[in-house]
């Protein structure tokens, strides 16, 4: 069977890419991803590791090295605690190494195992979420000929390094759709994984869907929402053929990241998109559990929490923001201070915030007061020194809540602590010259000053 025949059609047309597939502008790009590959965990004398590095190393945009420093690979189990294992020693060789991802393989039967991981894996948000889980298959046997390996499949690698690797600045993001625009022409004309058992197609759609919606992230067209729909739905469509329903978990895990970017380009149907995106993400969380893959759960309730609260203020139904807090606080036992300080002190912050607008409505102070240690473990990380503007924004959030304790229990020592706060963020402001926050800060000062009086 030939798994990626359908592409022809679901993919661009050649005279959509003709703009872009041409030398002067392929020279533009000329970037190059860091990827490292691990040498393979086999059970027999192969050098499946190495093969694959040869064969990356024949792509333009890659800059490819193989690591075969001697450490125990007993730990490449997608199962049980060795997981953290997995994920701790994989971040020590990216810092060691200076890499943007490692590429981990691991031999089961008569199959080789894929795995891809970045440094910012389970803190970046942004619209096409890489699981360490997420596991490419393919069948041992092709690494054992290089010259009847499908060129189809290096594309395809090719494309979830450039689609996992970090793109931080407006530039780096421009070069990554060019380059994946230029992959998926590619795979549109390319046949030679017709040799691929059809056991591996939920695998391969599934990091083809990744792939497309890396690409078309910004996108309101309906046809970009469709295609990543269709290949997802390819893959669920064999659910039959994974044999981990781990790996069920990661594909409906993607569609609540299609259903997500599609609730913010698609503002005709926004409320269908945000249910959607919310149920495929509690069904993720049922085949991806908290304590067997603990930074996976944690994800989805993070992006859970986003989810509920955009849609709670659709809807205004409280138990909706209610749920965005509880999955906020989820992923906040995950994701700590000591191991994800930066992630942990933005998760902080919208405790802080979703918190005190909870407390707001339902006229609970005690929530109120958690709110306010929320925001001051946020300053743990986010402090004056560091980041002056984000510190005093947090200060004046701070002095509101006071502000608003204050007032419903009619305490003066609350409002005064309120305008402690308020002037720390005044402070801040006038330094640095921003009219408008010091005047919405002496304002709240003013009536501050008018209760206490």
């Amino acid at each position: 069977m030939s798994i990626l025949s359908f592409l022809k059609n679901a993919f661009l047309s050649p005279t959509d890419t003709d703009e872009v597939i041409s030398g002067e502008n392929e020279d533009a790009f000329n970037i190059k991803y860091r990827c490292l590959v691990i040498e393979f965990a086999e059970t027999l004398d192969s050098s499946s590791g190495e093969i694959l590095t040869a064969l990356l190393r024949t792509q333009k945009n890659l800059e490819v090295n193989y690591f075969n420093e001697p450490f125990n690979k007993n730990f490449l189990s997608l199962e049980g605690r060795t997981f953290f294992d997995f994920i701790d020693k994989g971040q020590a060789i990216l810092d060691k190494t200076n890499s943007d991802i490692l590429i981990w393989g691991c031999r089961e039967g008569h199959q080789i195992r894929l795995n891809f991981q970045t440094s910012e894996q389970y803190e970046q948000n942004n619209s096409s979420f890489l699981s360490l889980l997420d596991s490419l298959y393919l069948p041992a046997d092709i690494f054992d000929n290089t010259a009847n390996f499908p060129n189809s499949i290096i594309e395809l690698i090719t494309g979830i390094i450039i689609m996992a690797s970090p793109a931080h600045t407006k530039q780096q993001l421009i070069q990554q759709k060019f380059l994946l625009k230029r992959i998926i022409d590619r795979l549109s004309h390319d046949n030679s994984a017709k040799i691929m058992p059809v056991e591996y197609l939920p695998y391969i759609m599934n990091f083809l869907a990744l792939i497309y919606m890396t690409y078309c992230r910004n996108s309101s067209e309906e046809k970009d929402f469709k295609i990543v729909n269709k290949l997802l739905n390819t893959a669920i469509s064999h659910q039959d053929l994974i044999k981990n329903t781990m790996h069920l978990g990661c594909i409906y895990s993607h569609f609540g990241q299609l259903h997500t970017l599609a609730s913010k380009t698609n503002s005709n149907h926004i409320t269908k998109h945000y249910k959607a995106a919310i149920a495929n993400y509690q069904l993720a969380q049922k085949y991806i559990g908290k304590y067997t893959y603990p930074y996976n759960y944690g994800f989805i309730s993070y992006q859970l929490s986003n989810l509920l609260y955009d849609y709670w203020r659709q809807i205004n139904d409280i138990q909706v923001l209610r749920d965005s807090v509880f999955n906020l606080h989820e992923a906040e036992k995950i994701f700590t201070y000591a191991v994800f300080p930066d992630f942990w002190a933005e998760i902080e912050g919208l405790l802080g915030q979703r918190m005190s607008v909870l407390s707001s409505q339902i006229n609970n102070n005690a929530i109120a007061e958690m709110a306010i240690t929320a925001y001051k473990n946020q300053q743990k990380i986010i402090t004056e020194k560091r980041d002056p503007f984000q510190w005093a924004t947090i200060q004046e959030n701070i002095g509101n809540i006071y502000y608003r304790l204050g007032k419903t229990l009619r305490d003066d020592s609350l409002l005064e602590e309120s305008l402690e706060y308020f002037h720390d963020a005044l402070y801040i402001f006038e330094n640095m010259d921003l009219d408008e926050n010091s005047k919405r800060v002496t304002n709240h000062i003013a009536k501050t000053s008018d209760l206490l009086a």
